[in-house]
């Protein structure tokens, strides 16, 4: 029997398809764009069905619908990142959230978070069977190769990606032909404050060097300073909207990459149809699993590697706080602390924190004499090269715990200094000295 004929003979609707799952299981779900809409609106019409089922997912909305009042003996939400459709349902006691590196995720797959089923979005059936996953390859792969059931949304407006992101037909149980459009992540622009300190992290990134850069204004605001660098390579979990504008500006071209030369190489999509037509069988672009794209010890095989990621504060020892304000948990460490940790250990590499001074509209300082109370340390204060807001450039590695919060203190919002300076005096038992201190940049 060749594929053709196991793919129509594995064709289900949505609800034939949920069928197959048993109650007590655990189910890895895609999220973002790959998100399977279609079984994941038929779990919940058939919830009866079920008791006691574990989601397994990522920030995403769809299966957020599977936490509505009276959903409680049904589904149980496990996030192994929080974000605006599940944040709620944790901080609630409705679900929970695991810790972990996304590097290291997979592995729990088969040892403490075995995986029942997992329900997936991809691409139709190549000629040779195979099924990309298009924009999100992530987690989602290792968990439908590691999971006894594997659903299949098979979707005719899905891209098809390159790279460690297909499923062959016999790895599918079941798949389910839909056409809709595919969920786009919207980008969030920089302001003044991030465009500022954006032109500052250019300072410290050259040409030639290949980079990681996360979601949010902060990120954004560099990469839109980057404009005029050249030969630029990129190794990223994600590949955003903004890391598209210096491809199409010619400032990336990977030609001076280590490691895959040439290759756009990362674990997800983040943007919208735009995105979408660019990755569609480009030979330049691969995406690969995170147990790999953000493993520390592959990371650093790219030379010059530059990591930029943001947090929510930081304090006077240079400790991140990127994923909670104080208990409550707002996001995940991802791959944040994988990709510090390999740029710093890539030859020439560096990792980069970029933030605006302040939040809430200048109400609330993001560097502090201490981290707010019940906050998880994202990066510790050993792993922190640079720190870098509108205000300047701290150089932390190296450094002593005096000089630390005295580099941090410059570049503070002018606001906030008297209260820092103050909490510095009683720290190290010296006037602070009101000269900035632009040696400690390192430049």
């Amino acid at each position: 029997m060749d594929w053709q004929d196991r793919y129509r003979r594995k064709l289900a609707t949505p609800q034939q398809a949920v069928r197959r799952i048993r109650s007590h299981s655990r189910i890895a779900v895609g999220h973002a764009a790959g998100e399977p809409l279609s079984l994941i609106e038929a779990l919940i019409q058939q919830r009866g069905r079920y008791r006691d089922v574990e989601l397994l997912h990522m920030e995403t909305p769809g299966p957020a619908g599977c936490a509505r009042p009276g959903m409680e003996a049904h589904f149980r939400h496990n996030a192994v990142f929080v974000g605006d459709g599940t944040r709620d349902i944790v901080m609630a006691g409705k679900g929970d959230f695991t810790p972990i590196h996304f590097s290291q995720l997979s592995a729990l797959f088969t040892s403490t978070l075995p995986i029942d089923a997992a329900l997936v979005q991809v691409s139709p059936p190549d000629e040779q069977g195979r099924c990309s996953l298009g924009p999100t390859v992530d987690y989602i792969k290792e968990a439908a190769e590691s999971a006894g059931l594997v659903l299949a949304e098979v979707n005719d407006r899905m891209p098809r990606t390159l790279g460690d992101s297909f499923l062959t037909m016999d790895r599918i149980d079941c798949a389910v032909p839909v056409s809709r459009p595919l969920r786009g992540l919207a980008r969030e622009r920089a302001g003044p404050q991030e465009l500022e300190a954006g032109r500052h992290c250019a300072r410290l990134i050259r040409d030639g060097d290949t980079l990681q850069a996360g979601l949010g204004a902060a990120c954004d605001g560099v990469l839109c300073a980057l404009g005029q660098k050249r030969d630029l390579g990129l190794h990223s979990e994600l590949f955003t909207e903004a890391m598209l504008d210096l491809v199409e500006l010619g400032a990336v071209n990977g030609s001076r990459k280590t490691l895959h030369p040439g290759k756009i190489v990362a674990a997800a999509l983040a943007g919208g149809e735009r995105m979408y037509r660019f990755a569609d069988n480009n030979p330049c672009l691969e995406l690969y699993p995170v147990s790999y794209v953000d493993a520390p010890g592959v990371i650093l095989r790219n030379r010059n590697m530059v990591s930029v990621s943001s947090c929510m504060e930081a304090d006077l020892m240079g400790q991140i706080a990127a994923e909670t304000i104080g208990l409550t948990q707002v996001g995940g460490v991802g791959g944040q602390a994988d990709f510090i940790r390999g740029a710093s250990l890539s030859p020439g590499g560096r990792s980069i924190i970029v933030m605006a001074s302040t939040s809430a509209g200048g109400r609330f300082s993001r560097i502090v004499p201490f981290l707010e109370e019940g906050a998880a340390v994202s990066v510790s204060r050993n792993d922190v090269d640079y720190l870098v807001t509108e205000y300047g450039i701290a150089a932390l590695r190296g450094r002593t715990l005096r000089q630390r919060a005295r580099a941090l203190i410059d570049i503070a919002h002018p606001s906030f200094r008297p209260g820092l300076i103050e909490e510095y005096e009683n720290r190290f038992f010296q006037k602070f000295d009101s000269q900035p201190q632009r040696r400690a940049i390192g430049l």
